[in-house]
């Protein structure tokens, strides 16, 4: 009998305490649709919708998916309305972060994976938003990017008539053709060459730096279109850039560069890659091909040029030779008098230096024989 009383007395308070729970949550549930309606700030809305949509039973999953907000965040603006109610849902709340916990910061981070560019003002924007998080100084935005491998930089330019799947077939190409001679090219009978022209101006010098912030930072330049043209071939095997000036880029000077290259290579044939330049595949350019090869078969001559895929500058790495070389004169634009002396800096560095970043064995990994 006292069992049977028990349970009788057990079931009656978890009724309450049902009916309790869901007087709470209906309550809340008006209390947040009144405030939605005053229409206040987007951002106090989206919180107060997403713990309203977790009263009415929305899973979270669901939640994320309506509103793109994070789990993080739902859970803790739930926390934040029923510890302070509606007041902990308001911008201006007393207890309002201005920091991310460990687990909101690696949501951040990862969200900062899913795009290659990004303005700092969605950084803000989401953090604000989702987060209300906002930093007093920027140098707090500059370290989550930074955490996330994300850097301030210039951006490149990309011809739109490229095409993606012509340059996919030759770098597929490319590879085939340095495997099938990767022997000769170890053991240095086939010297691999990536070819480009680079036109060095005065206006190159112009760059940051860091001065006075009240101050401009001036360079003298007397005159901008002053301008040298710089032949260059980097070798695929051990990235050293074989470099050689010129007036311009025209027929008559890419004989001379191409001369100056078998003069440099005696005993090995080369490879040479590089883009559809006019005066690449130009007449005197195909007789001076030839008259090296001299009828003799493919395998056996002296020079074999293969043209990378139009419109896409990216294929050939010595363009980031030239943005290296480039960039580390611009450390010393203040210092540079005249323009002869830019030159001298510039072919300073490429001649003193082996580069080996990444994608300069972007078509395979290759490594001398000794």
């Amino acid at each position: 009998m006292i069992s049977q009383h028990l349970q009788t007395a057990t079931l009656a308070l978890e009724v309450s305490h049902q009916q309790s729970t869901e007087g709470i949550k209906f309550h809340a549930i008006a209390e947040l649709q009144d405030f939605i309606a005053l229409h206040p700030d987007v951002r106090e809305v989206r919180k107060a919708l997403a713990v309203k949509l977790v009263y009415q039973g929305y899973l979270y999953d669901e939640i994320q998916t309506i509103l793109d907000v994070s789990r993080g965040s739902i859970t803790g603006w739930k926390q934040a309305y029923e510890e302070y109610g509606i007041s902990g849902l308001r911008l201006n709340h007393k207890g309002r972060k201005s920091y991310l916990n460990a687990e909101q910061r690696e949501e951040v981070l990862s969200w900062l994976q899913t795009k290659d560019c990004w303005e700092l003002g969605e950084l803000e924007y989401k953090l604000a938003f989702e987060y209300d998080v906002v930093y007093e100084s920027k140098q707090s935005y500059y370290d989550l990017f930074d955490a996330a491998s994300i850097s301030w930089k210039k951006t490149t330019k990309l011809n739109p008539k490229a095409d993606e799947n012509a340059v996919a077939g030759k770098k597929k190409e490319i590879e085939t053709l340095l495997a099938t001679h990767r022997e000769s090219i170890e053991t240095g009978k086939l010297r691999v060459l990536l070819i480009d022209e680079c036109h060095l101006m005065w206006g190159d010098l112009s760059g940051y730096v860091w001065g006075k912030s009240d101050q401009e930072i001036a360079v003298r330049v007397i005159n901008e279109r002053d301008k040298q043209t710089y032949y260059g071939a980097v070798d695929y095997l051990d990235g050293k850039l074989v470099l050689k000036a010129y007036d311009a880029g025209n027929s008559k000077n890419t004989i001379d560069y191409l001369q100056y290259l078998l003069a440099d290579s005696p005993d090995q044939q080369l490879l040479i890659f590089w883009d559809g330049a006019s005066y690449h595949r130009s007449k005197e350019i195909r007789g001076f091909l030839d008259s090296v090869n001299q009828s003799l078969p493919t395998e056996q001559w002296k020079i074999h040029c293969v043209r990378f895929a139009p419109n896409c500058p990216i294929q050939n790495p010595i363009e980031d030779i030239w943005l290296q070389a480039k960039t580390w004169v611009r450390r010393f634009c203040a210092l540079v008098p005249t323009f002869s002396h830019l030159k001298w800096m510039f072919e300073w560095f490429i001649r003193h230096t082996t580069f080996g970043f990444d994608t300069l064995q972007m078509y395979g990994a290759y490594s001398k024989i000794k």
